[in-house]
């Protein structure tokens, strides 16, 4: 039986023996200590040019997974792997231009009222954002 039902990984924390400052820990990301061959690609410029599905899952705009509130990490796609997505960028998305809550739907397995209710969420954000900026 094909279960597509979403699944919770919990996200382990890394502890570190003593707390780094801000500035070092910005300097670790960008060094990236592990893969000194493989620069991350920082902004949207450096990764337009990068092969699709995009390698890099960890990045907020990929779609195979998402991090919860709880620091939980959901699966968008349990069944598949991350390389198999036909979109992996919500940005690549984004970039292709306008779209209906129907074609949406399926690139971040959902249903479109929660497109809706997520549109409706984030319109709502960018308004108190706004109307912040004009009261200043």
């Amino acid at each position: 039986m094909n279960n597509n039902r979403k699944r919770l990984h919990p996200v382990r924390s890394v502890v570190l023996s003593e707390r780094m400052p801000v500035a070092e820990l910005i300097e670790l990301r960008r060094s990236n200590l592990d893969y000194p061959a493989i620069r991350r690609p920082l902004t949207r410029g450096e990764c337009v040019d990068i092969p699709r599905p995009c390698p890099w899952v960890s990045c907020r705009h990929h779609l195979f997974a998402d991090v919860t509130k709880g620091g939980g990490l959901k699966l968008n796609y349990p069944d598949l792997d991350p390389g198999q997505l036909a979109h992996s960028c919500s940005l690549d998305v984004a970039d292709a231009g306008e779209h209906t809550l129907e074609s949406i739907a399926p690139l971040v397995n959902t249903t479109r009222e929660r497109v809706r209710q997520t549109e409706n969420i984030a319109i709502g954000n960018l308004v108190s954002i706004l109307r912040g900026r004009n009261n200043d």
